[in-house]
Formats: C-alpha cells, structure tokens, sequence
C-alpha cells in the first residue's frame, strides 16, 4: 500500500504531506494527541498516534521538537520511517541521508554531507560539503552551514544563522535564530547573536 502516516497534525505536517503528495504517496492521513483535529491540508486526522498499529504504510514523525521526534520513532522503531526530499531541494550524489528525515525546497545539501535519522532540512537551508549532521537535528528556514561542520544529535539551528567552516556543535544546543556560530560548541545550551555566545 502506497500510504504515508503522518504523526503531527500541524504546519510541519503540512509540509511533510506535500512533498510526499509530490513525489508520488497515493494515500496520506495524519495521527493527532488533539481530538479537536478532524482534517489538515484536506487530509483526514484519524486519532492518536497510539491508533498507529492498526494501520499499515509508511511512518513520518511531522513534529518540531527533537526531543519529541526521537521519543516517538524509538516508540514505533518497528515502523518503516519515510525519508521525504521535495524535488526542488538539491542534494549531491554521494550524500547520506538516513530514515526518517525531510529535505524541503530550496534546500542544498553538498557532497560528502551525511544527515542523521529523523532530521529537518528546512526551506532553502544548506549544508556544504563534507558536514556531519546528527541525529534528530533541524537546520531551520534560511540557515547555513559552512563545510565540514559536524553538529551533535538533537541540535537545533535558528532560522538564518550562520555557522563557519570546521566547527563542531555539540548534541543538545539551541542556536538562535540569526547567530553566528565562529568556534566550537562543546556545552550543551542555547546560544545567541554575532558571534554566538552562551545565553545564560
């Protein structure tokens, strides 16, 4: 059955609906905690995610928060997770992109890059060459990675900021949304402006 399951009926779900309507899902139905959501995007919302194992197809978790997203692909990691790449992204041919993760439009993923499980690659984002992005990563609307950046599972990268070339960002950061990341990461917090500092 060419069906997906979306688990998050929300704007990221949206999303996620649309470029799987786009590269070829016949079938598509979103699972919601919200009992009030009954449709999204013209899609039908079915239930709970707990409905989940009485319905087959493909998995995608449509939920911002990382630590969120990892929690429910290990609760359903008997599932085939849906790896979603909109057709107007550009992505190298020896890039690694691993289950579950999403690439919107406009993003650019350059060679040598390799994206961890249940990853966002958002809208006219990029990643250059030769990064290493983790687990349950979002590398949020307009931002940018130079090459060689290795960043740590459950980060997540502000709407337009900028990270040099050869840093490392350690697992559990929240860059803000603009920063400028100059040097190395190495304590897990939420860091802000230009260059990007440790907001206590």
């Amino acid at each position: 059955m060419n069906r997906l399951i979306i688990i998050g009926a929300s704007g990221h779900g949206k999303v996620a609906a649309d470029i799987a309507k786009r590269i070829g899902y016949e079938s598509i139905i979103f699972l919601d905690n919200d009992p009030e959501i009954k449709t999204l995007f013209g899609y039908p919302v079915l239930g709970p995610d707990s409905a989940l194992s009485g319905l087959e197809g493909d998995v995608f978790i449509a939920v911002g928060d990382p630590g969120i997203r990892k929690k429910l692909m290990d609760r359903y990691s008997d599932r085939r997770f849906a790896t979603l790449i909109h057709p107007a992204s550009v992505i190298a041919d020896d890039v690694t992109i691993c289950e579950g993760t999403v690439v919107m439009a406009g993003a650019v993923i350059n060679p040598g890059a390799v994206i961890g499980r249940g990853a966002i690659i958002n809208t006219g984002s990029s990643v250059d060459h030769d990064c290493m992005i983790g687990d349950y990563v979002h590398v949020s609307v307009g931002a940018h990675l130079a090459g060689t950046v290795s960043v740590g599972d459950c980060t997540w990268i502000g709407a337009g900021a900028t990270v040099i070339n050869n840093v490392i960002i350690c697992g559990g950061c929240m860059i803000g949304a603009g920063a400028v990341v100059i040097r190395d990461i190495t304590v897990p917090g939420t860091y802000v402006g230009v260059p990007a500092y440790l907001k206590k």
